[in-house]
């Protein structure tokens, strides 16, 4: 069994992509459901690691940029360590994450 790093990435600046308070408590729900299926399969290696969505990029000068940056509309929101046999097994289990509902996407890396 492998571990992948699912990097849950969504548009945090859009004030129209913003959920109301019902929503946020509906999307927390799926959340949570999420999370206990995947302890449930014996699939969540670490859990939910969340973020201040600030940042600042260190570049090969030496320079350092406040961020988050002009040019990424999306932020990364959290991220989670899975087990998974493979990249295909990874996406299967991603496909199901509630970031995507609110037009979010997931990046999978895997632990080498």
């Amino acid at each position: 069994m492998n571990e992948f790093i699912l990097i849950f990435r969504r548009d945090f600046s859009t004030k129209e992509l913003q959920p109301s308070p019902e929503e946020l408590q509906q999307h927390l729900q799926q959340w949570q459901n999420w999370f206990g299926g995947l302890a449930a399969q014996d699939k969540l290696a670490r859990p939910l690691q969340r973020w201040d969505g600030k940042g600042k990029l260190v570049t090969s000068n030496k320079g350092i940029t406040d961020g988050p940056f002009v040019e990424i509309k999306e932020s990364i929101g959290g991220l989670i360590v899975i087990k998974a046999k493979d990249y295909d097994e990874a996406a299967t289990i991603a496909q199901g994450c509630p970031v995507l509902d609110f037009g979010g996407n997931v990046e999978i890396r895997m632990a080498v």
